[in-house]
């Protein structure tokens, strides 16, 4: 695999991420920094594994939520849950290795939006 697509799977998962930051209105600086630390990781990533190109975005997106927690909270949280709960839960990313990834409920086990994709 060229470093042209890996260059290319990184530059969209970041994008993608950022569009569902954007959303959840969380795009403050810090957190896109968080952003950044985890596409630099994920490149190192993919240089070891080129064939992983199709899982980035999903492992991004974790990686993110993942520091997100340590430093913001829980994120992105359940927006179809809200309203019926006093605990508010996060959507988890699925598959946790796979193609075509999607913030999914896991108390609903439904499908919310694709990474990339949040309202």
């Amino acid at each position: 695999m060229a470093s042209s697509d890996i260059e290319a799977a990184l530059h969209n998962a970041r994008a993608l991420i950022l569009a569902d930051l954007t959303a959840r209105d969380v795009a403050e600086a810090a957190i896109v920094s968080l952003l950044e630390d985890a596409v630099t990781h994920r490149r190192w990533w993919l240089e070891q594994w080129p064939a992983g190109c199709e899982f980035v975005l999903g492992l991004i997106a974790q990686d993110v939520q993942d520091a997100l927690l340590e430093s913001y909270g829980r994120w992105p949280l359940c927006t179809a849950c809200a309203e019926e709960e006093d605990d508010p839960h996060a959507l988890g990313v699925e598959p946790e290795l796979g193609a075509d990834p999607h913030w999914v409920c896991g108390k609903r086990g439904v499908a919310v939006a694709p990474v990339g994709g949040l309202a």
